[in-house]
């Protein structure tokens, strides 16, 4: 094989260079062009980005029996899967969620899996935010009406929205996003931040006020319940008919994590006979939503494409971070984000 990097590398720099290029990388999400010619010219890449029937596909099954690594996102990534990939050491996820991935399979395989949070948080809240004003202003509802020309007279009481500043959030789910709403919602609407988390969060409770309460009571006090919980076996369908009836019928839903945290068809149930004023939705039990889901058919709901990070800003960030941790990990590095960091110190 011809050998390749500067001149002046002695045999065993150029040996573990001829290495690294070496190594096959299978990218299938849509990465931006500085990504595709960064790994491109670490890597022997096998681009697969904008394709889709990929579990179909034999060239993508063949390029993944070579992978050492792969970079997507939207791929459920199974033990089938896992089984296809026996030089699999890496893969990095162009998202902060990894609950299309089996980390068990994964770890027990020795497969490193590496994600993108933080560099998403802000972008999150500020949709949670938008949300939960979109949902008690009604602005979805009454800007149908005036696109469809019904907007003949002064807005009555029969229009009117709901107020958000000085309320009570409750925020189900406090990490990084959960802290960034609390801030917004404290410091920005005047709000009591109230919040369910696995643990306490003192800062969160020094900074922005906010108190911890148990799910029940926080369903109960909260004029808006915003979920950010990660999606796992406990929390899929954490707020079902149960919980929803705890709210108060004023009350307002927004669901900015997965889909499945919440009971879609109770909360279509609680909806349709208003017993809660109104929801935000960015995410669905399957996406995408259907044509005929009966959500679509509901005044009292706001329902948006799955675009918490949907800004050009925070995906070419999310896509630089995929990056970054593929090329660490492939080349001795230490990536920034990894989920299962204990495959890197068994086989340190």
């Amino acid at each position: 094989m011809m050998s390749r990097g500067p001149a002046s590398w002695s045999g065993p720099e150029q040996a573990a260079y001829n290495a690294q290029m070496n190594k096959t990388v299978v990218a299938y999400a849509a990465l931006p062009p500085e990504c595709l010619e960064r790994l491109g010219a670490t890597f022997d890449l096998r681009d697969f980005t904008g394709r889709s029937g990929l579990r179909r596909n034999p060239d993508f099954a063949a390029a993944l029996a070579q992978a050492d690594g792969t970079i997507g996102a939207g791929l459920v990534v199974d033990r089938a899967l896992i089984a296809q990939c026996p030089k699999l050491s890496v893969v990095s996820t162009v998202t902060v969620g990894y609950d299309l991935y089996d980390v068990d399979a994964l770890t027990e395989r020795g497969i490193l899996l590496c994600n993108t949070p933080d560099v998403l948080t802000e972008s999150v809240a500020d949709l949670s935010i938008a949300l939960m004003l979109s949902s008690a202003r009604r602005l979805g509802e009454l800007e149908r009406r005036v696109r469809a020309g019904q907007w003949k007279r002064s807005v009555d009481a029969p229009e009117f929205g709901s107020d958000v500043y000085g309320k009570t959030l409750g925020i189900v789910g406090m990490g990084r996003i959960g802290a960034a709403v609390a801030r917004r919602a404290a410091l920005g609407f005047g709000m009591r931040v109230l919040y369910d988390a696995r643990s306490a969060k003192p800062e969160v409770e020094r900074d922005y006020g906010a108190q911890r309460r148990s799910l029940d009571d926080l369903l109960r006090e909260s004029d808006f319940v915003c979920v950010l919980a990660p999606l796992t076996p406990e929390t899929e369908k954490l707020i079902g008919a149960r919980e929803l009836s705890l709210m108060k019928s004023s009350a307002f839903l927004v669901n900015v994590a997965r889909g499945k945290v919440i009971d879609e068809a109770a909360l279509i149930e609680a909806l349709r006979e208003r017993r809660i004023a109104g929801a935000g939705l960015d995410v669905f039990e399957r996406e995408p939503l259907a044509a005929d889901s009966p959500l679509q058919q509901l005044d009292n709901v706001v329902l948006v494409p799955h675009i918490g990070s949907a800004t050009h800003e925070t995906r070419f960030a999310m896509a630089e971070l995929a990056t970054d941790n593929l090329i660490a990990a492939l080349t001795g590095g230490t990536p920034k984000a990894m989920v299962n960091p204990q495959v890197r110190s068994r086989t340190a």
